[in-house]
């Protein structure tokens, strides 16, 4: 854990300008029907509109001159991809990003604008990673792992550093869990710079694989329906390193059904005039849900994305 700690704090100097940091806005509204003070890391505001442009503009800043002329591969559901995409355009890396065919059409037009080559893979979003890892090892080119992988980890843990940084007495932080490496880094670097504070990992019901996985004691495979929380969909990948990271860093767990999910989005378009995705949607709601516990106290939901697909926001929010 030292050695991510250490890691993240270069990130943090490594990744600027490209990376913003982003306004941990108090919400009057949400404090008000919560009881707590609540704050929302504006991760949306990033300029792909997610938090993984943290991640990949580490992980592609870290190449060295051969790597970086010949290319790099990745796989995502779309926010990663597009992280890619965008960190490739501005260091003049040329990117490959394998996603399933089930993606978002808005992320994937998206990734296609900022010069990214995209590959479309029938199945589920792990048949995308199988098969971006093998183009990789067979074309001598970098893989870059929408999560398994420290530099990608220690970019996304600066969203905990900053946390810090903006409010040093948050006493829990909520935070949507897919392939675990927004929680495993944040987690880390607040369990380094402000112990107190809880990690609350929150998964769609539809789709709690990691949850799963820390439940076993391993990863484990997990039956799966369809979320409005896409960016946190889809199995982990053996082996992953953030598996044991989430096992050292999250203290609470909390699961959201899909109407929840669906009332959070809802309720910060609402109240901040935000249009988020569903991942942020289930960090809000599982911040709801576990309002009773903290009443009177400082916490924090981070809203990881904005990128989803007009019609399927207005479809949920309306529900």
């Amino acid at each position: 854990m030292e050695g991510l700690f250490q890691k993240i704090v270069a990130a943090h100097a490594a990744i600027r300008p490209e990376v913003s940091v982003t306004p941990l806005d108090f919400s009057s509204a949400l404090s008000a029907s919560t009881g707590c003070d609540v704050f929302l890391k504006c991760e949306h505001l990033q300029p792909t509109g997610s938090f993984k442009l943290r991640g990949a503009t580490n992980k592609l800043a870290h190449l060295d001159d051969a790597e970086r002329r010949a290319g790099v591969v990745t796989a995502s559901t779309g926010n990663h991809g597009l992280a890619v995409a965008r960190a490739g355009s501005r260091l003049g890396i040329s990117v490959t990003v394998y996603v399933a065919a089930s993606a978002s059409s808005l992320k994937t037009a998206a990734i296609r604008a900022l010069g990214a080559t995209l590959v479309s893979v029938d199945g589920p979003p792990i048949a995308a990673e199988l098969r971006a890892r093998e183009r990789g090892e067979r074309e001598g080119k970098v893989y870059v792992s929408p999560y398994n992988d420290p530099q990608v980890v220690a970019g996304q843990g600066t969203t905990g550093v900053e946390l810090v940084e903006q409010n040093g007495e948050l006493d829990a932080v909520f935070i949507a869990v897919g392939g675990g490496g927004l929680i495993g880094g944040a987690g880390t670097a607040l369990k380094r710079l402000s112990p107190k504070t809880r990690v609350v990992g929150v998964w769609p019901e539809n789709s709690p694989c990691m949850l799963r996985a820390l439940e076993a004691g391993r990863i484990v495979d997990v039956e799966e329906t369809a979320t409005l929380s896409d960016g946190t969909a889809g199995a982990v990948e053996a082996r992953s390193i953030t598996f044991p990271i989430c096992q050292a860093v999250i203290d609470e767990t909390v699961t959201v059904t899909e109407h929840q999910i669906a009332a959070a989005m809802r309720r910060i378009a609402e109240t901040e005039r935000w249009m988020i995705e569903g991942a942020a949607g289930a960090a809000v709601a599982g911040m709801i849900k576990s309002a009773e516990r903290y009443k009177g106290r400082k916490v924090a939901a981070v809203l990881c994305g904005r990128n989803i697909a007009l019609e399927t926001f207005l479809t949920a929010v309306a529900g």
